[in-house]
């Protein structure tokens, strides 16, 4: 597979030049040259392929030959010792994204990232540094996924005070070759500082540097796996039991919901995706391409808009982000549009994507609703996608058929929000660990020359 710049069809890169190098030269996004499609025989089973044969055949054409067959088998298995349960709550399904040991769905392409980065940099005598900008989520993810990792350094870029305290523990709790600084700003001023490390020249001669963003697309392509898995249950009319994460009452296993969502043997899913910098729908874009049974997807915000405006007005109009309690999704110029621009034109877009956006008051509404009614518990993102799909249904914008909410965190990743709607929430056991940890991270200005100096 070849890769290409979003910003021009210049000198292409092999995977290994991709992910290492993270950004192209010119300042954009590697993209693949061509999206490839499953095998017939895959296309037919990933209904019934465990969860680690669809990873290898999702991730497989994007990493050969850089990284040969038997080694991917060998780490999708280490990456992945969790899964993504599809279960069924209500009158829709909930796509679990929250069993790995940070409780978010960063876990999954930070993990592959990590694993991947020390095979490809196998024998180097030079240590890497990856630089990250986190909302939230990302941070300990990442930070999770490459503590321990020999040859490798993280430093992660978190937005001060506009993260949760566990976020924080699960950012800047580890130590050891994880280091973190807490930026006087926004998400949006982190990304610009990473980006504009990047490009400096005097930086690049001194440090090996790669990033672990979604703008990375090492950690972009792991996250088709989970739509694709879920996607081929979902077209077989089957459904997950509660796993041990679980919050909350599910609908037994292989039972169909019943209303306007039920699960319909042969019908595609349509995919509700609460969404900041668009990584989680481009990668659910690609999984689509690739010929997974997708029907439709749904980019749920929250205030920050800015691509459910574009996708209604035509105009694409990048802003500062607001900070809301949805706080892994307070983007307002999300990095991954960039990506989907370069892949489809508007029209294209609107063709398989509704926008809509979300208020905090409707979603703290839906989080307390959807729990009295149906004994579940939603973290603010979820609850996101969940009201965004029940308005577009009220607007007769959606098709009859399976619905899969991303439930992309866990709902005690958010306690402080909520539990006071709620009660008390479930804690798994990889974030009772967490809470242990005592941040420990550096304050910096939102100033470039505040990040070189800490580097």
């Amino acid at each position: 597979m070849q890769y290409y710049s979003t910003r021009s069809r210049g000198e292409p890169a092999n995977f290994a030049v991709a992910a290492l190098t993270g950004l192209a030269p010119d300042g954009g996004l590697f993209i693949p040259g061509e999206l490839p499609r499953y095998r017939e025989t895959v296309r037919r089973s990933l209904g019934t392929m465990d969860f680690h044969e669809t990873a290898f055949e999702t991730i497989r054409p994007y990493v050969y030959p850089e990284i040969p067959d038997a080694v991917l088998e060998e780490l999708v298995r280490s990456a992945y010792p969790f899964g993504a349960p599809l279960v069924g709550v209500g009158d829709r399904q909930v796509l679990e994204l929250f069993h790995g040991p940070t409780a978010a769905f960063k876990d999954f392409g930070a993990r592959f990232m990590a694993r991947a980065f020390s095979y490809l940099r196998r024998g180097e005598d030079k240590d890497l540094r990856i630089l990250v900008a986190t909302s939230g989520d990302t941070g300990g993810a990442v930070a999770d996924g490459f503590y321990g990792i020999p040859g490798i350094s993280v430093t992660v870029l978190y937005p001060k005070g506009r993260v949760t305290p566990l976020q924080e523990r699960q950012i800047a709790g580890l130590g050891g070759n994880i280091s973190a600084l807490a930026v006087e700003g926004s998400f949006d001023d982190c990304q610009r500082l990473v980006k504009a490390a990047f490009a400096d020249e005097a930086v690049k001669k001194r440090l090996v540097l790669s990033s672990a963003n979604s703008i990375n697309v090492a950690r972009l392509i792991p996250q088709a796996v989970y739509y694709a898995a879920a996607a081929g249950r979902a077209f077989a009319g089957r459904i997950d039991g509660a796993a041990a994460a679980t919050p909350g009452s599910t609908a037994a296993p292989g039972s169909a919901a019943v209303g306007k969502f039920r699960l319909v043997p042969d019908r595609p899913v349509t995919f509700c995706v609460p969404s900041g910098n668009f990584g989680n729908l481009t990668a659910g874009l690609y999984a689509m391409k690739m010929g997974a049974p997708i029907g439709l997807f749904i980019a749920a915000t929250n205030i920050n808009r800015t691509v459910p405006d574009y996708l209604a007005g035509g105009i694409y109009e990048p802003r500062a982000s607001q900070a809301t309690i949805s706080n892994a999704m307070d983007v307002g110029a999300p990095s991954n549009f960039e990506r989907m621009a370069a892949h489809w034109s508007l029209e294209e877009l609107r063709r398989v994507i509704r926008g809509v956006w979300v208020s905090d008051e409707d979603t703290r509404k839906t989080i307390a609703g959807v729990h009295q009614d149906r004994g579940y518990f939603l973290d603010p993102h979820g609850a996101v996608g969940w009201k965004a799909a029940d308005s577009l249904w009220e607007q007769r914008l959606l098709p009859e058929g399976p619905l899969g909410i991303l439930a992309t965190a866990h709902p005690a990743k958010f306690a402080e929000t909520v539990e006071p709607l709620t009660g008390p929430v479930p804690v798994p056991a990889s974030l009772r660990e967490a809470m242990d940890r005592t941040p420990q991270a550096a304050t910096i200005p939102a100033d470039i020359s505040a990040l070189l100096e800490s580097l």
